[in-house]
């Protein structure tokens, strides 16, 4: 896949990391970014200026030693807030500001933020427009992500995209689903190629991006600029290089190496230690260690034995011995276990 653009900043690939809560951290950005993608939007920073000096913000703003270019996501419903916020960042470090119109997580819906904005498109424009304004003086670009509408009877991305875009946004993205399903059911991308075929500024594919098939799918059938992965790249970081390669040649790369697996997880274990400290690092760690064993032989047993320990010393010998068995078994991973989505017609 070709470079693209996002203001002055040109990407190496057309793969994004999704900014996800309590999961892409710096540590976890860096390491997909090492392993194949081309960019990675920071979990959201709240607008709110009374939670700013809070370590949650202060650890989410925090871009020590991240190559770039290093883009964060903004988050709330007060369009001086949110402009506010966007130079709080650019501040920091910021290269690129990313709008949240997409989040279904209840806690940011029921104060109005997050994708709950596509239900009062007037204050979704309003905001665009003045974090564009905020940002433009410093030549900072500003993106948007956002779902498919409120629910299916609300499906008014195509019309939001076309007025953002005219805003000044310079980027989108639409995961294909509407706020209602949450992460239910399937993700569609008719509504997707909608928006794609309504705008010029280029258009970025998310949700249910889970395999090298299916992002080549997801491509054809939406005619998107750029491919979105989420989930799917929760314990299994290196999908990005699967995925790069897949799209380049057809063919698929052999599982990673049981040892190459090893070095990358209790290196990601390192750095995540050194960003949260002992007691927060040890309790946030479980979640990663529990996604890259969850398919594995002995992985159900090493979970809840992980849960146990509350040192990060402990907790880092712990899978260092657990993958040192496994490579005393097998020399890769196993194979990705056989798709059971649809793939877009």
């Amino acid at each position: 896949m070709s470079a693209l653009r996002i203001g002055s900043h040109a990407l190496p690939n057309r793969l994004f990391v999704a900014p996800m809560a309590g999961v892409t951290d710096r540590p976890f950005r860096q390491l997909c970014k090492q392993l194949g993608a081309g960019y990675a939007v920071s979990e959201m920073v709240t607008s709110r200026r009374d939670l700013w000096d809070s370590l949650k913000t202060s650890r989410r703003a925090n871009h020590d030693g991240e190559s770039g270019p290093i883009a964060v996501q903004i988050a709330g419903t007060d369009a001086p807030m949110m402009a506010e916020a966007a130079l709080y960042n650019i501040d920091r470090g910021a290269q690129i500001i990313d709008i949240n119109m997409g989040c279904p997580a209840k806690k940011v819906c029921n104060k109005w933020a997050g994708s709950a904005l596509m239900q009062n498109e007037p204050l979704a424009l309003e905001i665009a427009a003045a974090v564009v304004a905020a940002c433009a003086p410093r030549g900072v670009p500003v993106t948007l992500k956002m779902r498919t509408g409120w629910c299916d009877a609300q499906k008014n991305a195509v019309r939001l995209a076309r007025q953002f875009e005219d805003a000044g946004i310079q980027l989108l993205t639409v995961h294909g689903r509407t706020r209602e399903q949450g992460y239910r059911g399937q993700a569609e991308y008719d509504t997707v190629a909608a928006v794609k075929a309504a705008v010029a500024v280029p258009v970025v594919a998310n949700g249910d991006i889970d395999s090298p098939q299916k992002a080549r799918a997801v491509l054809a059938a939406t005619g998107a600029d750029a491919l979105m992965v989420g989930r799917a790249a929760q314990g299994r970081p290196w999908i990005f290089r699967e995925i790069g390669h897949f799209l380049a040649t057809g063919e698929h790369l052999a599982p990673p190496l049981v040892a190459e697996v090893r070095r990358l997880l209790l290196a990601h274990l390192q750095d995540h230690y050194r960003l949260y400290g002992e007691g927060t690092g040890v309790r946030s760690a479980r979640k990663h260690i529990g996604w890259y064993v969850r398919q594995l032989p002995g992985g159900e047993a090493l979970r809840p034995h992980i849960n146990t320990l509350h040192d990060c010393d402990a907790q880092w010998q712990a899978v260092a011995r657990y993958f040192d068995d496994l490579g005393q078994r097998m020399d890769r991973l196993p194979a990705a276990a056989p798709e059971e989505h649809h793939l877009p017609a």
